[in-house]
């Protein structure tokens, strides 16, 4: 039933983003946006994708390095095929599925790769928020959108910030957190705070084995170019619909489309993909524009980053004889058994 109610409750969002997203569309605009399209600037924007996925990948393994040094194919096998387990499963169910895969190529546990796949989270929704903050500054303020992408830039922040600061603090006062989560949770939900109880001591366990300075260093440089490819492809292949987006204008559509697709939908992204690039588009250009060619380029990045990352995860899977059922069986029983009675 709960998962009946999460599926539900999942689709309704992407049909009512969905609906916003393409209720004003010039679908002729849109239509002749496509057929018209300069194809060939999708070739540079795959390469700066493969970039941007090597640039995760090795990122990943500087947060790893601190429990051990994993080779570059078995990280990137896990890598690889846990983001497109993450794009196509329901229930986030594929939050769980790189470490898992590590697990099963390292000495690292399932529990430890888990916090670093977390620290990323918190990184770069900590990294995205500030940025977007920052670049708002420069955006006309009579936008009207603006006021909304400052609401959800003041919310990643508030909430990523928020995680940080209580992971700081169970990390210099251990039992103090436990006993927090304990007497605040556990007088609602005593199942759900001893598992959070759980989870809490197991983070802190693995903070205690982050890697030397020098591979946090190359992280936080990974990190950056990450990110840095990410504002860049999307400006490369605004070119291709004559929208020839500034690097500037590329990295406030980026940050956005990461808070849209933050929100809860059913695999995929689409809607919340669509829509996040709509608001983005329209704090720079024209809403006939953005109805039309607009809409154009988001289907278009949508398609480019699916096939991406399927691709890059069916190949890998195929390359090192793995059963996409039995990866997401295994999935769906570490969730099943991490769900806590009431």
């Amino acid at each position: 039933m709960n998962r009946a109610v999460k599926l539900i409750a999942s689709l309704l969002v992407t049909l009512v983003f969905s609906w916003w997203a393409f209720r004003d569309t010039d679908w002729q605009s849109q239509v002749s946006s496509l057929k018209s399209a300069n194809y060939l600037w999708v070739g540079p924007y795959f390469v700066i994708l493969t970039l941007i996925h090597v640039a995760r990948t090795l990122r990943w393994g500087c947060l790893l390095s601190g429990m051990e040094r994993v080779p570059f194919r078995k990280l990137n096998e896990a890598s690889g095929i846990g983001f497109m387990m993450l794009l196509v499963l329901p229930f986030r169910l594929g939050e769980f599925a790189r470490p898992l895969l590590i697990a099963q190529r390292s000495s690292i546990r399932r529990s430890a790769a888990m916090t670093s796949v977390v620290l990323e989270r918190i990184t770069d929704g900590i990294s995205v928020a500030v940025l977007m903050r920052v670049l708002l500054f420069f955006v006309p303020a009579e936008v009207p959108e603006v006021r909304y992408v400052k609401l959800g830039a003041n919310l990643m922040f508030a909430v990523f910030a928020g995680g940080l600061v209580f992971l700081l603090f169970a990390l210099w006062h251990q039992a103090r957190a436990v006993h927090l989560v304990r007497a605040t949770v556990g007088r609602v939900a005593p199942g759900v705070a001893d598992k959070m109880a759980d989870v809490v001591d197991t983070f802190v366990g693995a903070m205690r084995q982050l890697p030397d300075r020098r591979q946090m260093v190359g992280f936080f440089v990974y990190t950056a170019l990450y990110w840095g490819l990410n504002g860049a492809g999307m400006a490369v292949l605004s070119r291709a619909f004559g929208l020839n987006l500034s690097l500037f204008q590329a990295y406030v559509v980026m940050s956005v489309l990461v808070v849209g697709v933050m929100i809860p939908a059913a695999p995929g992204m689409v809607g919340t993909f669509q829509a996040a690039i709509k608001v983005g588009l329209s704090l720079f250009v024209p809403a006939t524009v953005v109805n039309g060619s607009g809409l154009a380029y988001a289907n278009v990045m949508w398609l480019c980053q699916t096939v991406q990352q399927i691709g890059f995860g069916v190949v890998l899977m195929s390359l090192g004889h793995l059963s996409f059922k039995d990866i997401a069986g295994k999935l769906d029983k570490e969730q099943q058994a991490s769900v806590p009675s009431a």
